[in-house]
């Protein structure tokens, strides 16, 4: 789904997944900064808008997340995880209960298999499962914003910002008030420094949340009942992932960023040296410079220097081995 503010001047597409917003205004840097001061918005409006409503919403959705649903207040935002039957992250929602209603956004495209799955596991739930992306948009406010929200708009506020349902008819009146735009690179920028990972980037068909550190913050330890949940209780009670989540530095003096997908090996082995992992994200950071976000073994040593393809790269440890 195209957004109208690509109209707005300076405005280049996004490519991918991300299609359809745009990927910046010009003007990366200054992108990222005001963001960063907590002023201007960014157009989210490519992703899915999902909503659950009906009297058993919560205790249904409780059976179904890794996150506990169940006592949800009113207004409070959270995340969940849907998993497979070997405990495989298959869908990421970002989720808040308005009072009779359960908004989630995910992943761009991602709504109609996460529907078909929640509608398949109705049974006598007094339950409505629907798709809302064609009425409404995700527009992302900083954290730091004062910007006003529009009235009867419904807001997920976190650690990082508000998200907020926007009635897609709004957005460009949105943009006219709430400047300035800032794109999708610039989120994901700021994404990569908070260490946050996104399905689709920093997962693939066999990921488990604990390799991510999305335990506590999109899996609840204190509940079960959920298709997975005997995976993550075991890793998590005796053993330990197989791979761990890591920040890069990269050497700046390189003009490409490693793409995706690209191998990471141990410097000290040379070119020929083992696979240990792989990027999943890597962004130009107006103060860090050029990072990623990469999947490696866990047994990899946190001091250990790698190469992610030809370029050089430090690691943080955002999942402890």
């Amino acid at each position: 789904m195209k957004s109208p503010l690509l109209s707005l001047p300076g405005a280049v597409p996004a490519e991918g997944v991300d299609e359809g917003v745009a990927a910046h205004y010009g003007d990366l840097f200054r992108e990222q900064r005001a963001l960063a001061d907590g002023t201007g918005f960014v157009d989210l409006s490519h992703r899915g808008v999902v909503t659950v409503t009906g009297e058993d919403r919560l205790s249904w959705l409780h059976l179904l997340l890794t996150q506990h649903v169940s006592d949800l207040p009113v207004g409070e935002a959270t995340e969940a995880l849907i998993l497979s039957a070997h405990g495989h992250i298959e869908h990421a929602l970002y989720l808040v209960d308005d009072g009779t209603t359960v908004w989630a956004h995910v992943e761009p495209g991602t709504q109609d298999a996460l529907i078909a799955y929640l509608e398949s596991m109705k049974f006598f739930y007094r339950v409505e499962v629907a798709d809302r992306t064609d009425g409404y948009a995700v527009v992302h406010l900083p954290a730091g914003s004062i910007a006003e929200v529009p009235e009867g708009v419904v807001v997920r506020e976190t650690a990082y910002g508000r998200d907020l349902f926007l009635p897609r008819a709004d957005l460009e009146s949105f943009a006219e008030t709430h400047g300035p735009a800032a794109g999708l690179l610039a989120h994901e920028a700021l994404r990569v420094e908070h260490h946050r990972p996104r399905l689709g980037f920093e997962t693939d068909h066999r990921t488990i949340p604990h390799e991510l550190g999305w335990i506590g913050t999109a899996v609840h330890l204190q509940k079960g009942c959920y298709r997975g949940q005997e995976t993550v209780a075991r890793v998590q009670n005796l053993g330990k992932p197989p791979r761990r989540l890591v920040f890069l530095h990269l050497d700046g003096s390189e003009v490409h960023l490693p793409v995706p997908g690209t191998e990471i090996r141990v410097a000290d082995e040379g070119p020929d040296g083992r696979r240990i992992g792989f990027v999943t994200t890597s962004a130009r950071h107006h103060e860090l410079g050029p990072v990623a976000l990469a999947l490696v073994k866990r047994n990899v040593p946190v001091d250990a220097r790698l190469m992610a393809g030809e370029t050089a790269a430090a690691q943080e440890v955002v999942v402890e081995p």
